[in-house]
């Protein structure tokens, strides 16, 4: 003699089933638990949203660090990064002949083409570029899009402070070198007579 169960009649899983309409009821639960409770929107034009502290929302420039080494627009995934620049002299007292020094003509990003990835951000060695909070810089045109020096530097602003260091963490590199070359002990001073015969 065989189980019903195994053929699949009518008997077949009923005790799983429960009442007719538990699941309508649960549903609607659910729906009058939302409706009696407090709203959380934000009214985002009149209320200005808490970002995260590390957000991403445009890239800055600092157009006096830059020294037009070119490897953020060599390292950006999206080629979207367009610098250019021209050598100028600098007359240095005391040298022999004047230095020359890049001079930043242009430094256009296009918001377009970007991912914000940050990787122009981290392989920058002399923090020309940050990260700045602001995200409202949507435009009806997509050509409006392309920033320009002058106006990557006016993000500059709204770049916040560093977080503090954190005490349990290592120290900064500047620190140990400073804690390094204070410790180290101060050379002899030399007498400037011991050069000279004492008999004299």
């Amino acid at each position: 003699m065989t189980d019903p169960s195994e053929h699949g009649g009518p008997t077949c899983g009923t005790g799983d089933r429960g009442l007719p309409g538990a699941g309508l009821v649960k549903g609607l639960a659910v729906t009058l638990k939302t409706m009696t409770s407090r709203s959380t929107t934000q009214q985002y034009p009149d209320v200005a949203p808490e970002l995260p502290p590390r957000s991403r929302g445009v890239i800055a420039l600092s157009e006096e660090n830059c020294t037009v080494c070119m490897l953020c627009a060599r390292e950006c995934p999206d080629w979207c990064i367009y610098i250019d620049s021209h050598k100028e002299e600098v007359a240095v007292p005391g040298a022999a002949r004047p230095r020359q020094r890049n001079v930043l003509d242009k430094f256009d990003i296009d918001f377009s083409l970007c991912m914000y990835c940050g990787i122009c951000i981290e392989v920058c060695p002399f923090d020309a570029l940050y990260w700045s909070p602001e995200f409202e810089y949507a435009e009806y045109d997509i050509k409006d899009l392309l920033h320009d020096k002058d106006h990557l530097g006016q993000w500059m602003a709204t770049v916040p402070p560093p977080p503090a260091h954190d005490p349990n963490g290592e120290p900064a590199k500047e620190e140990t070198a400073a804690a390094r070359k204070a410790a180290r002990p101060a050379p002899p001073a030399v007498r400037p007579d011991a050069d000279q015969d004492p008999a004299s």
